[in-house]
């Protein structure tokens, strides 16, 4: 991995999410300059947006409704600007999470419901690795054996959206737990995003972030 790639001003989007330090300190190690704020106005401008995630995903949800996430995230894309989600922070972006049996609406970036894994062993919580779909860029020449770090039990088992001309269908990427297969990635244009922790992923998820960072 090299670490020469030009600077560019990452915000990490603080809403209260948990994990904001992690996510900061592996974005500085592959060169960005960092900013973890709740700033309206900087989140628009940065160069890359990362919205991390931990926790419920209603409780996520009304956190990013607080500092007026939906309306950046939306804003940015409408621009072509890029936006990495992270765990719940990728859940957000699907149409809703049902979790306890309740369901709360999503920012519906992607059709598609956040349910429990179907797994014997919950959470999912561990190194686990990825099959990358057709012409993935973050993903691209990734030996088979490499492992990321999952820490979760809800997931989105259900590919819905269908691609349709002239629009390019999204690159998609799964992963397997317990004999049930689930989303690990998306990569859709501007937006992408990953239900395992790059920041938590040693230098597999510090690559990955490295690629993500070099593309702004």
């Amino acid at each position: 991995m090299t670490k020469n790639v030009a600077k560019k001003n990452v915000v990490v989007l603080d809403y209260g999410s948990g994990n904001l330090a992690s996510a900061e300190r592996a974005l500085r190690r592959v060169g960005a300059e960092v900013t973890v704020t709740d700033d309206f106005d900087a989140a628009l401008a940065a160069d890359g947006l990362v919205v991390p995630g931990v926790g419920a995903y209603a409780a996520v949800m009304a956190g990013i409704e607080r500092v007026r996430g939906g309306r950046i995230i939306g804003r940015r894309l409408a621009g072509g600007r890029p936006v990495l989600g992270i765990c719940v922070g990728m859940q957000v972006l699907f149409d809703r999470g049902v979790e306890h049996g309740v369901e709360s609406d999503g920012l519906g970036e992607w059709p598609g419901t956040v349910e429990r894994l179907q797994a014997p062993v919950i959470p999912h919580m561990g190194w686990n690795t990825v099959t990358p779909g057709e012409g993935s860029v973050l993903f691209a020449g990734l030996d088979p054996e490499t492992r990321f770090y999952f820490v979760h039990s809800y997931g989105v088992r259900h590919w819905e959206l269908e691609a349709e001309a002239p629009f390019t269908a999204p690159t998609v990427t799964w992963a397997e737990h317990g004999g049930d297969r689930f989303v690990a990635a998306v990569e859709n244009g501007a937006l992408a995003a990953t239900q395992f922790h790059p920041e938590k992923s040693g230098d597999a998820g510090a690559e990955l972030l490295e690629r993500w960072t070099a593309s702004l």
